[in-house]
């Protein structure tokens, strides 16, 4: 099992693959664009974004370390130059990969990878509308002591409504008395009548 062993072998030994992959990122940096297999484009990719992202940092160390891998110092000059003042404002993604299918002899997948257009990357539109920002709804407490500060609040209120009560009910009660002895003075007559 290859745990933690990133990258492809390509059915090359370390030598020829390393050799491999500086010719072909000279290439890609030299015409714009190349046509390989997939695995080999998508290590390149790699490769490809560490020169630019060297190009960009624009020192003598980047330089050194992107001359171990570019070797044509035409080509270095130009990832340096041109190249890193074309991506600037970009923040990684340098390179494209395009799949063409599969080749005619060996029927290996083929993709072209290319670098992409120089400025700031293209701005989507969202294909789905913005939900709306949720606010605070004005019922709701801010904090503790507000939540407090509301919670008796209808403590107080049902306390008033209780002693309002309590006052009707103690005016009422003369004349709902009467009515009530009449009431049951009529309901004895009544139960004295059936009895007879």
């Amino acid at each position: 099992m290859r745990h933690q062993k990133s990258g492809r072998k390509l059915g090359r030994n370390s030598a020829h693959r390393k050799a491999m992959f500086r010719n072909m990122v000279t290439s890609l940096f030299e015409h714009g664009s190349i046509r390989t297999t997939d695995a080999r484009a998508k290590e390149l990719r790699k490769i490809a974004d560490r020169m630019v992202t060297l190009g960009k940092r624009n020192t003598v160390h980047a330089r050194r370390h992107a001359a171990k891998t570019v070797q044509d110092k035409a080509i270095l000059a130009k990832i340096f130059g041109e190249v890193a003042e074309g991506f600037a404002e970009r923040h990684g993604g340098y390179t494209r990969i395009i799949k063409l299918g599969n080749r005619r002899g060996d029927n290996a997948p083929v993709s072209v990878i290319e670098l992409m257009p120089y400025g700031a990357p293209e701005q989507k539109e969202r294909k789905r509308p913005v939900a709306p920002k949720i606010t605070k709804r004005a019922d709701t407490p801010q904090t503790k002591e507000r939540f407090d500060e509301e919670a008796e609040a209808p403590v107080e209120a049902v306390a008033e409504e209780a002693v309002v009560e309590e006052a009707v009910a103690a005016e009422a009660p003369a004349e709902e008395v009467a009515v009530e002895e009449a009431d049951s003075g009529d309901a004895a007559e009544v139960a004295d009548k059936a009895e007879e």
